[in-house]
C-alpha cells in the first residue's frame, strides 16, 4: 500500500506540475470569467432596455392643478418608498385646452402608455387594459388620496430593531442559502471534473500510459492522475475566490443578502468544500473508467454526455427533495452516493446536526474508492488484454506463414 501512495504522488506531481506550468492553464484560469462578464454585461444591457422599453408609464390628463397635485405627490412618497416603486407619469395633452378621449393616447405607440388618468382627484378614472388597471389602480388611489390632503399626511419614521433568527427565517429562506450551495458544488464538479477524462485519453493515444502501466501498479497511475487534477480544480478555485471577493469588495452595499445556514457560515464553507472533493472525486474516478474504455476522443464524447447528463438529473433530483427533510425521498438523495453531496449541502444549510455529514463524507470517499478500483480493471481488462491479443495475433500469423521463405 505504501509503494502504491508513492508512486500515486509522484505521478501527481508529475501531472500536476506539467499543467500548471502550461499555457493552457492561464486560459483556464481565465475561462470562468468571460461568462461571468458576459452574464453581467447582458443583465446590465438587459435592465436598461427593460427601464426605457418595458416599463410602464402613466399618463396624467387632469387639469392643470390636479395634474401637478398629483405628480408632486409622486416625488414625495418616492423619497419614502423609492423612485421604482411607481411608474413613471407624464401629463398628456394639454390640460388648458380640451382634452382628448384617452384611448387615443393609448393609441401613439411612442409615449408607450399603459393607463390614462382621467377625471378629478376626488373620482379618477383610469383607462387602459384589465391587466394594467389592476396593475396601477392602487398606487394612482394612493397618490390621488395624497394630493388631496395637501401634503399634510406623514409618513411615520420606523427604528429597526434587528435580530439574528426569527420563525419564518428558520428553513423558507435558508432554502435559497441550500440552493445556492448546491448550484455551487454542481457547476464545479461540471466545469473541472471532465479534465481528469481528457488527459488520460491524451496519455492513451500517445501510448504514455502503457508505459507508466508496466512501471508502476495501474493503482497508482489512476490515483495520481485524479489527485494531479483535483489539486488544479483547487488551486483554480482559489485563484477564483481571490479575485471574486476583490469584486464583491468593490461592489459592497449591493452584494446579495444570503440568510444564514443552519450549521453557521464557518461550517457551511467548509462543508462545501468537503462535498466539492467528493463529487469531483466520485465524477472524476467515473471518468477515469470511462476513459479506460474509450479508445479516442469521439467514443469519449459518445460515453461522457450520458454521465453528465445523469448528473444534472441528480442535481434536479437534490433541489426537488430539499424541501421533503426527513422523507423517504430526501433520505435516499441523501444516501445514493452522487446526489448525496448535493442533498446534504442542503441539509446543511436547514438542519443543525452534523454527525450524519461524517457519515455521509465517508460512504462517499469509500464509493469513490470503488468506482476508482472499478476503472482499473476496465483498464486492464480493454487496455492491457487489447495489447496482448495483439501480440498473439501477430505469433499466430507467423506461425501461419513462417514457411514461406521470401526470395534472396
Amino acid at each position: 500500500m505504501k509503494e502504491i501512495i508513492r508512486a500515486a504522488f509522484v505521478i501527481a506531481r508529475r501531472d500536476f506540475t506539467a499543467i500548471i506550468y502550461s499555457k493552457a492553464f492561464i486560459f483556464f484560469l481565465l475561462g470562468p470569467f468571460f461568462p461571468v462578464l458576459v452574464g453581467f454585461a447582458a443583465g446590465n444591457l438587459g435592465e436598461q432596455i427593460a427601464k426605457d422599453v418595458l416599463q410602464p408609464v402613466v399618463g396624467i390628463a387632469l387639469a392643470k392643478e390636479d395634474a401637478g397635485k398629483i405628480l408632486s405627490a409622486r416625488e414625495s412618497l418616492s423619497k419614502t418608498l423609492g423612485d421604482r416603486y411607481f411608474a413613471r407619469m407624464v401629463v398628456v395633452g394639454d390640460p388648458a385646452a380640451d382634452q382628448k378621449a384617452p384611448q387615443s393616447y393609448l393609441a401613439k405607440k411612442s409615449d408607450n402608455l399603459s393607463v390614462v388618468v382621467t377625471g378629478t382627484l376626488a373620482k379618477p378614472v383610469i383607462t387602459g387594459t384589465a391587466n394594467a388597471i389592476q396593475r396601477e389602480r392602487a398606487d394612482i388611489e394612493l397618490l390621488a388620496g395624497y394630493a388631496q390632503s395637501g401634503g399634510t399626511m406623514t409618513l411615520p419614521r420606523s427604528t429597526p430593531d434587528i435580530v439574528v433568527e426569527s420563525a419564518n427565517n428558520d428553513k423558507t429562506l435558508r432554502t435559497v442559502t441550500a440552493q445556492g450551495g448546491q448550484f455551487l458544488i454542481f457547476f464545479l464538479t461540471i466545469l473541472l471534473a471532465g479534465m481528469v477524462l481528457s488527459n488520460l485519453v491524451e496519455e492513451k493515444s500517445n501510448k504514455i500510459i502503457e508505459i507508466l502501466a508496466a512501471s508502476i501498479p495501474m493503482e497508482s497511475v489512476f490515483l495520481g492522475k485524479l489527485f494531479a487534477m483535483l489539486g488544479m480544480a483547487l488551486l483554480g478555485i482559489s485563484v477564483w475566490t481571490t479575485v471574486g471577493l476583490i469584486g464583491f469588495a468593490a461592489i459592497g452595499p449591493d452584494l446579495p443578502n444570503f440568510p444564514m445556514p443552519a450549521v453557521g457560515w464557518p461550517m457551511f464553507i467548509g462543508l462545501c468544500f468537503a462535498y466539492f472533493i467528493m463529487a469531483y472525486l466520485m465524477l472524476g474516478a467515473l471518468f477515469l473508467g470511462i476513459g479506460a474504455m474509450a479508445a479516442t476522443v469521439r467514443e469519449v464524447q459518445t460515453i461522457s454526455m450520458p454521465v453528465t447528463m445523469a448528473q444534472l438529473i441528480n442535481f434536479f433530483f437534490a433541489s426537488y427533495a430539499l424541501t421533503k427533510t426527513g422523507e423517504p425521498i430526501e433520505q435516499f438523495a441523501a444516501i445514493f452516493p452522487f446526489s448525496s453531496p448535493f442533498a446534504m449541502i442542503g441539509r446543511a444549510a436547514l438542519e443543525p446536526t452534523m454527525w450524519h455529514h461524517a457519515i455521509a463524507i465517508i460512504g462517499q470517499a469509500l464509493f469513490a474508492i470503488l468506482l476508482l478500483r472499478l476503472g482499473v480493471y476496465l483498464f486492464k481488462k480493454n487496455v492491457m488484454k487489447s495489447g496482448s491479443a495483439g501480440r498473439a495475433k501477430d505469433d499466430g500469423a507467423r506461425r501461419l506463414f513462417g514457411f514461406i521463405k521470401m526470395p534472396g
